[in-house]
C-alpha cells in the first residue's frame, strides 16, 4: 500500500491545522510550514510527494517559493489563495505550479485535487504503452523521462501527462476540456480549461526549438491542440 505525504504551507495556523486533520484522516503523512523558507527546507529534507502552497505568505510569497523549489524539485504544487484573479492563476502556472484552488474552498475538493494530481504524477491516469518514439522524441512512462534528439527535457508532472495524452494519438485534436479531464484523472472542472493554455505554453518552451513557431504541439483554433507526429527537422 502506498503511503502518501503532503506539505501544507500557509501562515494561517488554524487552516493548517484543519487541513492536517483532514489529510491525516486520509492516512497521509503531513508536514506543515508557515513561511517560504521553512517550506523550501521541508521539500529538501523530507521530500513530500505533493504540496499545497498559499500565495500570500509573509516575506517570500508563494510565487517565489514555487520558483525556488522548481530549481531543484518537480514536486506537484497546488496553489491556495484568497485571490480569484486569472492573472495570478496564470502567473502561478507559469512559475511551475500544477493546479490552483481559491479560498474559501470545500475540503472534499482539495482532497480530490490532491489525489488527482498524485495519480498524474505517478502515471496512474493514462494506461497506454510504456514508451513512445515519435519524430525525434522518446517518451518513457516507466522511467518518467522525455528525450529530444537524445537530450533530456525536464517536465513537471502536469506537463509530462499532457504531452503523453497528446502523443498517444498523433494528429488527433483534443479540446481543452478533454485535456483537462484526461490529465486530471477524470476530474475536469469548468472555468479552468484555459489553464491548459498556460501548460501548453510552458511545454512548448521546453520542447520546441522555436516556441513561437511550434513543430510538435499545434493549435487548432477554436477547438484545442494536437500533436504533429510527422517527421521533424533535426539540427
Amino acid at each position: 500500500m502506498i503511503t502518501n505525504s503532503i506539505l501544507i504551507v500557509d501562515d494561517d495556523e488554524k487552516l493548517c491545522s484543519l487541513l492536517r486533520s483532514y489529510f491525516e484522516q486520509e492516512k497521509f503523512i503531513v508536514y506543515t510550514a508557515t513561511d517560504g523558507a521553512a517550506a523550501i527546507h521541508t521539500v529538501r529534507t523530507q521530500t513530500p510527494q505533493i504540496m499545497l502552497l498559499d500565495l500570500m505568505l509573509p516575506g517570500m510569497d508563494g510565487f517565489e517559493v514555487c520558483r525556488r523549489i522548481r530549481s531543484f524539485s518537480d514536486i506537484p504544487i497546488i496553489f491556495l489563495t484568497a485571490k480569484d484573479d486569472e492573472t495570478d492563476r496564470l502567473v502561478g502556472l507559469n512559475m511551475g505550479g500544477d493546479d490552483y484552488i481559491t479560498k474559501p474552498f470545500h475540503m472534499k475538493e482539495v482532497i480530490a485535487r490532491v489525489y488527482s494530481l498524485l495519480r498524474r504524477a505517478r502515471g496512474e491516469v493514462i494506461q497506454h504503452v510504456a514508451r513512445y518514439e515519435i519524430a525525434d522524441l522518446v517518451i518513457d512512462k516507466d522511467q518518467y523521462t522525455v528525450l529530444r534528439a537524445g537530450e533530456p527535457i525536464c517536465l513537471t508532472p502536469t506537463e509530462f501527462n499532457l504531452l503523453e495524452v497528446l502523443t498517444s494519438s498523433p494528429g488527433r485534436v483534443f479540446s481543452r476540456m478533454q485535456l483537462m479531464e484526461r490529465t486530471q484523472g477524470g476530474y475536469g472542472f469548468e472555468g479552468y480549461e484555459r489553464t491548459i493554455d498556460t501548460h501548453i505554453r510552458n511545454l512548448r518552451k521546453k520542447l520546441e526549438r522555436d516556441p513561437a513557431h511550434p513543430e510538435y504541439i499545434l493549435t487548432v483554433y477554436g477547438i484545442g491542440y494536437k500533436f504533429d507526429g510527422g517527421a521533424h527537422h533535426r539540427e
